[in-house]
């Protein structure tokens, strides 16, 4: 592969680049775009693993990608569940000889034209949290230089998924507190009571409707009521 594209200078920018997104989904984006030019794969996914540790792909350069993951999942093998096990690295480079898996996920993917892949874990709060695939059409089409890189576009992607998702608790937790003050300006202004009373008033129907405070804030604001009790 080009020099220029391990050069320090390049992934400073890379780096720049993916801490200006504000969201997870722009910044997972931006790494699969990335990944197709750093490391000359052929295509690229990142798969986000959710709380109950399903993976779910959110960005993907084909959709391709999609299916063959729901049929790893289905299937309950395969290189993306293994990295996601194993927390590790999983690299495969022949589908043709690989015999790790079953011998169905070997014909899928090639049936796909995909020859050699890499699976990445993305590392955030010491946990995997989601899984940086890169995929050639050639068998053996990542030499030594590409699993560097691809190894340093991980960490930068993992750092930037840890700080989209810190700024996106951030923001809720802002709108949150925001709507709980509307909310509770307008129980001081109805019913003539003081902010701390207001502020039970506004916990108490959520607790007894089960309900987030951020919910019965929002449906104060809308009505100006209080919320009926089911």
């Amino acid at each position: 592969m080009p020099q220029d594209h391990s050069s320090a200078q390049t992934f400073a920018r890379l780096a720049a680049e993916l801490h200006a997104l504000d969201t997870v989904e722009l910044t997972v984006d931006g790494v699969v775009q990335y990944a197709l030019q750093a490391v000359w794969c052929k295509y690229a996914s990142v798969v986000l693993i959710t709380k109950s540790r399903r993976p779910e792909v959110v960005a993907a350069t084909d959709t391709k990608l999609a299916e063959l993951y729901r049929l790893q999942i289905e299937a309950g093998q395969g290189p993306l569940l293994t990295t996601i096990a194993e927390e590790a690295t999983v690299y495969v480079p022949d589908v043709a000889t690989e015999d790790r898996w079953s011998d169905s996920w070997s014909a899928q993917l090639a049936q796909a034209g995909l020859a050699s892949a890499i699976h990445l874990p993305l590392m955030v709060a010491g946990r995997a949290r989601a899984v940086l695939s890169l995929y050639s059409d050639k068998p053996h089409g990542f030499d030594a230089d590409d699993l560097a890189v691809a190894h340093i576009l991980a960490e930068h992607a993992s750092v930037a998924i840890s700080t989209a998702r810190h700024n996106h608790s951030m923001t809720q937790a802002v709108d949150a507190r925001r709507l709980v003050g509307q909310a509770i300006g307008i129980l001081m202004e109805r019913f003539q009571l003081d902010s701390d009373r207001a502020f039970e008033v506004l916990k108490r129907y959520s607790q007894d409707s089960n309900r987030k405070l951020r919910a019965v804030a929002d449906e104060i604001i809308a009505t100006r009521e209080l919320p009926d009790r089911k």
